[in-house]
Formats: C-alpha cells, sequence, structure tokens
C-alpha cells in the first residue's frame, strides 16, 4: 500500500513577506504587494506593475547567510531563504540526516544576472565578477547551489513547466515517497524578475498597465511577481518515527495536458476540468468536501474563461468559495505552485479563505464570481490549488486537514 504523504515544513518568501508569518499577516491585513520595480533597470520600470520582494540582492544574501556574492544570483538567494525556513518549519537540524530528494523549480533561472552583463560576457576581452554568472543561467544552477547549501544530494532534480512547475515539484517528490524512493522530499520553486520575462509578456499583451483584476469583467492581464516558496513532504512512516508535526496532508494531485495551445488554455476548461476532477479522485474526496479553490487567476483573457467554465463543469451549481491570491503576491511563475500550495496549508490551519482583491464586475461568461472578502473562522478541511502553465500544462493539488 502506498505511503500517505504529509507536509511538515513550510517556507517562502514574496511581495508581501520574507516568511510564511508575514505573508500571513498581510493576506489577512488585504495588503497587495504590487507596486513598481526598485530593483530593475527597464523602460517599464514606472509603468508595468510586479509584485516585487523588498529586499536587495545583497540584502537577500545576508538573509541567506552567503558572505561571498559572485556566481549567487537573485533566484538562488530567493530559494535559500525560503528554504531554509521550511527546514526550521519541519525541525529539521540537518537535511543530510536521513536520503532526501530536492525538487526545484525555475523558468529564469539566472537570467535575472546574466541578462545585465550579457554584453560583457560577449566580449572576449572582458574579465570580471561577471564571469561568475555565465553557467548560472541553466535553471538547474540555482537547484545545485541550494541543494549544496543544505547539503540535500540523495536525488536533485530541476523542474520547469511555466506556471505550473513548483506544483509539479511537489507531485514529483509526493510520487517518490509514494514509490518507496525516499521518505522526504524537499519541493517547491524560485523565481526572480527580470527584464526578459516583463519584456515577453508585455509582447504577448498578456500584462496589465492596472493591478491585476482576476475573474473581473474589466480584467485585462496578470502582474508579474517574484519569490520562492518550499514544502517538506514527509512519508507517514516517516512523520509517526520521529513524531514530526503534521501541518495538512497532499492527499491528491494530477498533472494533465490538453495541448490545445502554447499560450491559451482550451476554452472550454478541458485541462483544467480533468486535472481537478482526477486529484479529487485520487485524493478520496468528492466536490462537496472541497470548501476553497485557490484557482490560478491570472486576471489574462483567457485563463479565467477557462478556468470559470471548469470549476461551473466539475461543481455544478455548488462551486466552493474560490479566489485568486496573485493580487497580493503577483504571478511569480514557477514559484507560483508552491507559494499558493502553502497558502491552501495556511487556510486549513487558520480556517480563512483569502479574498479576491480587485474584483468589481462579474464576467458574463460565468455564473460564479470569486470571493472578495476574508472570511475568518471558516471551516476548511480540503483546498484545490491550480496551477496552469503555457502549452495546456495543468497541475491540480489537493491539500487536506489531518484528523488523525
Amino acid at each position: 500500500m502506498a505511503e500517505r504523504v504529509f507536509i511538515t515544513g513550510i517556507g517562502m518568501i514574496s511581495a508581501i513577506g520574507n516568511n510564511v508569518q508575514e505573508n500571513l499577516r498581510h493576506l489577512r491585513e488585504q495588503k497587495s504587494g504590487l507596486g513598481y520595480t526598485r530593483h530593475i533597470d527597464t523602460i517599464h520600470r514606472d509603468v508595468l506593475p510586479v509584485g516585487e520582494v523588498a529586499a536587495t540582492t545583497a540584502e537577500l544574501a545576508a538573509m541567506a547567510g552567503i558572505k561571498e556574492l559572485p556566481g549567487y544570483t537573485r533566484t538562488t538567494l530567493l530559494g535559500l531563504v525560503a528554504i531554509q525556513e521550511a527546514l526550521r518549519s519541519a525541525g529539521i537540524k540537518d537535511a543530510k540526516e536521513l536520503p532526501t530528494a530536492f525538487i526545484n523549480a525555475s523558468t529564469v533561472g539566472g537570467m535575472c544576472d546574466t541578462e545585465k552583463v550579457y554584453f560583457d560576457i560577449l566580449d572576449p576581452n572582458k574579465e570580471g565578477d561577471f564571469l561568475n554568472y555565465i553557467d548560472t543561467l541553466d535553471c538547474a544552477d540555482c537547484t545545485q547551489r541550494i541543494a549544496d547549501e543544505t547539503g540535500i544530494d540523495e536525488y536533485v532534480t530541476t523542474i520547469s513547466t511555466a506556471c505550473s512547475s513548483s506544483a509539479n515539484a511537489l507531485m514529483y517528490g509526493a510520487r517518490l515517497i509514494q514509490q518507496g524512493l525516499v521518505q522526504r522530499a524537499v519541493c517547491g520553486g524560485t523565481e526572480a524578475l527580470t527584464r526578459f520575462t516583463m519584456n515577453g509578456f508585455n509582447s504577448l499583451k498578456n500584462i496589465d498597465k492596472q493591478f491585476c483584476r482576476p475573474f473581473d469583467q474589466q480584467r485585462n492581464g496578470l502582474n508579474l511577481g517574484e519569490g520562492a516558496a518550499y514544502v517538506v513532504l514527509e512519508s507517514e512512516s516517516l512523520v509517526k518515527e520521529r513524531n514530526a508535526q503534521i501541518l495538512a496532508e497532499l492527499s491528491g494531485w494530477c498533472n494533465t495536458n490538453e495541448a490545445f495551445h502554447p499560450t491559451a488554455p482550451s476554452p472550454e476548461g478541458d485541462g483544467a476540468y480533468e486535472a481537478m476532477k482526477k486529484a479529487l479522485k485520487m485524493s478520496g474526496r468528492s466536490t462537496a468536501d472541497v470548501q476553497y479553490v485557490n484557482v490560478h487567476g491570472t486576471a489574462t483573457l483567457n485563463n479565467d474563461v477557462s478556468e470559470g467554465i471548469a470549476l461551473e463543469r466539475l461543481f455544478g451549481s455548488n462551486v466552493p468559495k474560490f479566489s485568486s491570491t496573485k493580487p497580493f503576491t503577483g504571478h511569480t511563475l514557477a514559484a507560483a505552485g508552491a507559494i499558493e500550495a502553502i497558502f491552501g496549508v495556511l487556510a486549513i490551519r487558520e480556517q480563512l479563505v483569502f479574498p479576491n482583491l480587485h474584483f468589481s464586475e462579474k464576467m458574463e461568461e460565468l455564473h460564479i464570481t470569486p470571493e472578495t472578502q476574508l472570511l475568518e473562522n471558516y471551516p476548511v478541511k480540503n483546498v484545490i490549488s491550480n496551477s496552469f502553465g503555457f502549452g495546456g500544462n495543468n497541475a491540480s493539488l489537493v491539500i487536506s486537514k489531518y484528523e488523525g
């Protein structure tokens, strides 16, 4: 019989906080982290809103305990801050104490730093610290550096499936545990803002010059964000062996791919529908057991219609409370799945439903509207967390309250 998979540790950094507690406080205060970049030299500095981590790269290095900065990109440092908190949260003083997997996700890798020195790298006559950043462009560089710093070396790999990356990382780690290959996996993702991603999404006409409005009739695109989040997953037998605190159970998951279009989801929400349906089936829960859905909710024209239709297909006239938390953090791409999975854990632990900020007008294509108020003392036992990426790569997680 496959092992159950429990969440025993969480750590994160985002535009609304440098740790889990700060993120929770700002969610409760309904305080958005959206604003304008202070760290990127771009013509869009005062034009395109972003969810930027307030700390400078040097400040992140200090937070992560890194003294020699060359070669450590902002992406890596964000990841180190988050994973260190996750390990502390799980009561793990030494990650080498038993074989542990590290499944990391990123889409930009070290581009946040390599794009600054691109022309220096191309000049064969130039020398300097920038040479330390040549290899950091590879997404696996941040993975390896984080693994080296934490001492995790049993199984280390990188996933890059656009916006579903870190949700898929959690699935991968859970599968390793269920198959008995490891008893513990640290899974999540890290992403820094770059000129490349800002220009790229802007060229797709997918960025709103106002703060994003998921599931709103007047929505006009996303706001990019940055951050990192990691979840410690452990087998039931290991949890019992070390008497670990259980924060929640990762009870179900599914990845589907309808391959409808390189950048647009199926208009009927086929991939999203199948991902949620099969994740729920795996969890052993029914639609009636779900109290909250943390939707992907990018506020792009296509995504919100597709995801909304998928919700109506799955839940019929009884769609549970749902909201997008991206108006708080921005869309953190590869880190989004892990950040929002932690929000799912917090919804269960704190008995909360988070508000969908900036909503004002119901979408004409849907019968449903997101929750716009913070709901305290709301009985949340099961959360679906959705992360849908380009190419139709759809990931849904079911996070459940542990009740013994």
